[in-house]
């Protein structure tokens, strides 16, 4: 196989990612959508933040993750906290209701992969998981690239 075919595979495979993610997506709880969810899982990971790190770190526009964070907000997942370097901006801060459905997040999404990778032995998905890391680390903080 040259070197042409091979990346071209890749990227048909790449491409094909997109399944798998809404695959994913339709196990999701209702009330809360992907945007949610995404919000939910940063906050989990990098702690408080402001507004402007969420978009960032989303790589969507202000006006999207706004409404993300608004969805959390509502339900109570997140709340707006006074930030103590700028009395005037807010802080987001994740609740003891936003971790509980982060767990059922997590839940949700760690059983649809065992039962959808059932048949695959736990060397493949360890393969699996190493590659798709690797992949993305070759791709560096894509979301600094993002205009």
């Amino acid at each position: 196989m040259n070197t042409g075919n091979r990346y071209e595979n890749l990227a048909r495979q790449v491409s094909a990612i997109g399944a798998v993610k809404r695959g994913l997506a339709r196990t999701l709880p209702a009330e809360c959508p992907g945007g949610s969810a995404i919000v939910l899982a940063l906050l989990n990971h990098h702690g408080d933040m402001r507004m402007g790190r969420v978009s960032e770190l989303m790589a969507v526009d202000m006006s999207v993750s706004s409404r993300h964070v608004a969805h959390t907000v509502d339900r109570g997942w997140v709340e707006r906290l006074p930030d103590p370097a700028d009395r005037r901006s807010r802080i987001l801060h994740l609740t003891p209701a936003g971790e509980s459905m982060l767990a059922v997040l997590d839940r949700r999404l760690t059983d649809v992969l065992a039962r959808t990778l059932a048949e695959w032995s736990d060397d493949d998905v360890e393969l699996l998981t190493t590659l798709l890391a690797r992949l993305r680390d070759s791709f560096g903080d894509c979301r600094a690239h993002h205009a």
